[in-house]
C-alpha cells in the first residue's frame, strides 16, 4: 500500500510541475545570433541577428496598428589584465515598425531621431528589416591599440508599449510579450 501512495505521490508532483510550474526549458526565447565582428579602415563595424523576436500576440498587435519598438546595445571594450576592462564605445540602436491598415504597409524606422525609414508590403521582410542590424559603426578603428585584446557584448530588448489614454490598462496583454536578450560577447585580438 505505501508504494503505491509513493508512486501517486510521485504522479502527482510530475503532473504539477509540468502544468503549473513555468518551464523556462520548453519557451522559445529570443537571443542574438551571428554575431560578427569587422572593420574598414576606419571603423569598427559590427552585424549581428535576433531570433525569435516576435511572438504571435505582438504580431497581432503590431497588425492592430500599435507602433513596437526593439532597442539594441553594443558595447566595445578592452580586456585589462588585474584591473576592470575599459569601456570604448556604448551604442544605442533603436528599431521601430508600424503598420498602416490603409495603405497596407509596414513602416521601418531604423534610425533614432530621423526620418530614415524603409517601407514593406511583406509582413516577413519588415520582421527580417527590425531584427538584423548590418555594418553597425561601433568606434572609430584609432581608439584600438594592436596587439591587445577587445570584446563586443550585444543585446537587445523591446521597449515598453505605451497606448494613449492609459489603454494599456485595457490591453492587459502588452505586457505579456515583452522580451530582453542575454548579452552575446565575442572577443578579438586588433
Amino acid at each position: 500500500m505505501t508504494g503505491r501512495v509513493f508512486f501517486i505521490n510521485i504522479l502527482l508532483c510530475v503532473f504539477i510541475s509540468i502544468f503549473f510550474l513555468p518551464l523556462k526549458s520548453f519557451s522559445i526565447e529570443a537571443r542574438i545570433t551571428n554575431l560578427l565582428i569587422t572593420n574598414t579602415r576606419d571603423d569598427v563595424l559590427v552585424y549581428f541577428r535576433v531570433n525569435n523576436c516576435f511572438t504571435e500576440k505582438m504580431e497581432d498587435a503590431i497588425l492592430a496598428g500599435i507602433p513596437t519598438t526593439f532597442t539594441f546595445y553594443v558595447e566595445l571594450y578592452r580586456q585589462r589584465r588585474l584591473w576592470f576592462d575599459k569601456e570604448l564605445a556604448n551604442v544605442t540602436i533603436k528599431h521601430t515598425i508600424k503598420y498602416d491598415n490603409v495603405k497596407k504597409m509596414f513602416y521601418v524606422s531604423l534610425k533614432e531621431g530621423e526620418k530614415n525609414f524603409e517601407q514593406f508590403r511583406n509582413f516577413a521582410m519588415a520582421k527580417r528589416s527590425m531584427s538584423d542590424l548590418n555594418g553597425i559603426v561601433v568606434a572609430p578603428m584609432k581608439k584600438l591599440m594592436r596587439n591587445k585584446k577587445y570584446y563586443v557584448r550585444v543585446k537587445a530588448q523591446l521597449d515598453k508599449v505605451r497606448l494613449p489614454l492609459h489603454m494599456e490598462y485595457v490591453f492587459f496583454f502588452v505586457s505579456l510579450w515583452d522580451f530582453e536578450t542575454d548579452w552575446q560577447k565575442e572577443e578579438f585580438i586588433y
